[in-house]
């Protein structure tokens, strides 16, 4: 019989989790008046708003400032912040962050533009003297990574990714009672996947950029495809010209989470082959089938995703796998199980929802309910992490090595499965110059490509 890990105690965990980080030092043992934080948010869409929701659900804010080249979207965002502020006030928009930043100084700016700006605006707003959150992948290219890091680092500003799985209740308790615990024993193996039918595909005809839209800012220093409808969404996570595909959009996020659970660094070789094997017929240039092995000493991190068929486990459609001598964890951002070698008791677990602590995230517009508290337990060690002046759970640094495996998986594949080893010290690949040349991407003119020893 299962285990159940009873949903009224993460509900505690989460609860005292929220009271400990406002509590601080106040003597008495009472509340502090905690300081209003002065916040910005570039990139109005899906997960930005999301983003700054949370984060106005755990701590005081004033939304200073919004920014996006889609005025409709910007304005909108401007509406529904203005809903959600005490004071009602409609933050300042701008359609273009430098603008912002100069104006308003924030010192806090979240950041949920497509991939391909995730650089330039983590790292002027660093320069402008914010910290910041940004969503993964934090690079579309490995240098775009070295600089973002160097940059946090020179300018002693707190970067938290949005890598919030660090932060999932479920499986916070899952490695500190499963992995830390060594009910797993010896692990030498570890397999993630996703099999969701998410890679968007089609013929859109090229069309007039419609008057609201700023199709050059949003393209910025990514290649200026035709102008084929809003790329919002789904459409542009499509495209490599904006990211790294299913391999960087999904595999991220299990590996991030396997490298904490197990305390991985950086894997030893990365090897991956793939490509558009089912559905060739639309636009889109992003695989549609991968594998990747992540080399650890004595370990495996093997990741395989299809956007076509059936998945391999439908429990586990988009989870990981660890694999150890006395028993395997299974996890995803749904539950938890922990099977036992010898056939004892199994060990269960369930997301966590707070649907009756936040009532107002019932009626948010797409919101994903079973990451909400994930990500306002994110913002708060975000909040700590600046106050304090440590290093947040899925600091720059996590989030860059995460990052950069999954784009080396994908020159891997691009370079015919040949195996690369990254050396973070030189910044290159041992070996390979012609590897070491795809570090970088070539930026549209005027935009420079951030680099490490130009920070």
């Amino acid at each position: 019989m299962k285990q159940k890990i009873h949903r009224r105690r993460f509900l505690l965990d989460t609860s005292s989790a929220l009271a400990l980080a406002a509590l601080g030092k106040s003597g008495l043992g009472l509340l502090p008046t905690p300081a209003v934080r002065r916040v910005a948010l570039i990139g109005t869409g899906w997960y930005g708003k999301s983003d700054l929701f949370r984060l106005m659900q755990v701590a005081p804010v004033d939304v200073v400032g919004l920014c996006d080249p889609d005025r409709q979207q910007l304005n909108k965002a401007a509406e529904m912040v203005s809903q959600r502020q005490k004071n009602n006030k409609k933050p300042a928009r701008y359609g273009d962050y430098r603008k912002l930043l100069s104006e308003q100084k924030p010192e806090i700016v979240l950041i949920g533009t497509p991939d391909h700006w995730h650089a330039l605006t983590t790292i002027d707003s660093i320069k402008a003297g914010a910290h910041v959150y940004v969503q993964k992948p934090i690079s579309v290219d490995v240098l775009e990574g070295e600089a973002m890091l160097a940059a946090a680092r020179k300018y002693n500003k707190t970067v938290q990714v949005g890598t919030q799985r660090r932060s999932t209740p479920h499986l916070i308790d899952a490695k500190k009672n499963i992995v830390d615990a060594g009910l797993l024993g010896k692990v030498s193996h570890a397999e993630l996947c996703c099999y969701y039918h998410m890679r968007n595909n089609g013929n859109p005809p090229e069309q007039p950029v419609p008057d609201f839209f700023d199709y050059e800012m949003w393209t910025g220093p990514a290649p200026l495809r035709p102008y084929d409808g809003l790329p919002h969404t789904r459409w542009w996570r499509t495209f490599m010209e904006y990211g790294n595909g299913i391999m960087g959009d999904m595999c991220i996020h299990m590996l991030d989470t396997v490298r904490w659970m197990l305390d991985l660094g950086w894997p030893k070789r990365i090897s991956s082959t793939g490509g558009i094997y089912n559905d060739k017929t639309g636009k889109s240039n992003i695989a549609d089938t991968q594998t990747a092995i992540f080399e650890y000493d004595g370990l495996n991190c093997v990741w395989q995703h299809r956007a076509w068929g059936t998945p391999a486990d439908p429990e586990y459609p988009w989870s990981f796998k660890i694999f150890g001598n006395k028993g395997t964890l299974c996890g995803s951002t749904m539950k938890y199980d922990f099977i036992p070698a010898d056939k004892s008791e199994k060990i269960h677990a369930d997301v966590v929802f707070e649907k009756e602590k936040y009532p107002e995230d019932i009626n948010e517009p797409a919101i994903e309910l079973n990451a909400a508290p994930a990500t306002r337990l994110h913002m708060i060690n975000f909040l700590e992490a600046i106050d304090k002046e440590i290093k947040p759970v899925a600091d720059i640094e996590q989030g860059h090595i995460s990052t950069a495996s999954c784009i080396l998986a994908n020159l891997s594949m691009q370079l015919n499965g040949r195996p690369l080893i990254y050396d973070p010290i030189k910044k290159e690949v041992v070996g390979d110059p012609e590897a070491t040349k795809l570090l970088q991407r070539k930026y549209r003119s005027p935009w420079v490509h951030p680099l490490p020893g130009n920070i």
